[in-house]
């Protein structure tokens, strides 16, 4: 299963929501999060790069994201004609390549993807020291850390 999947069902009904908030599409906050983590996705699949957002969580200058990386438009990318691909940093046997988790830090203005993947087979970012961090924005991922 993919690990996107398998997040979004831990997730339900499992988060205090007064803990964060989710960007509204349209705000500054939501915009700089994907761009932030943009020039990643574009690396390895070329561009342009649009994302599907499943979750997008701030709490105070952190955030956590699980994104799915697309063409505009809801066209998937195809993955064998990627320069991730060319440069053989893709898996092209493994499905769920496209799919990002994020974990954001807001510097001054500017949101940063400090901490990202694609294409996890697990929920890396639940490890203590990650979890001292950003346990506002992934709570459910760290109970018992």
């Amino acid at each position: 299963m993919r690990v996107i999947a398998t997040i979004l069902m831990m997730m339900a009904g499992a988060v205090n929501a007064a803990d964060w908030s989710e960007p509204a599409r349209g705000t500054y906050d939501r915009k700089a999060m994907m761009d932030a983590v943009r020039p990643h996705a574009e690396w390895l699949f070329g561009d342009p790069v649009q994302f599907v957002v499943h979750d997008l969580r701030r709490a105070g200058n952190i955030g956590f994201g699980a994104l799915t990386a697309q063409r505009p438009g809801g066209k998937a990318i195809d993955m064998h004609r990627t320069p991730g691909a060319r440069l053989g940093e893709i898996d092209l046997e493994m499905e769920g390549q496209e799919d990002f988790l994020v974990l954001y830090r807001k510097s001054g203005d500017t949101w940063v993807a400090v901490h990202w993947s694609y294409g996890a087979g697990d929920v890396w970012f639940a490890w203590e020291p990650l979890c001292a961090e950003y346990r506002p924005v992934i709570e459910e991922f760290c109970r018992g850390l």
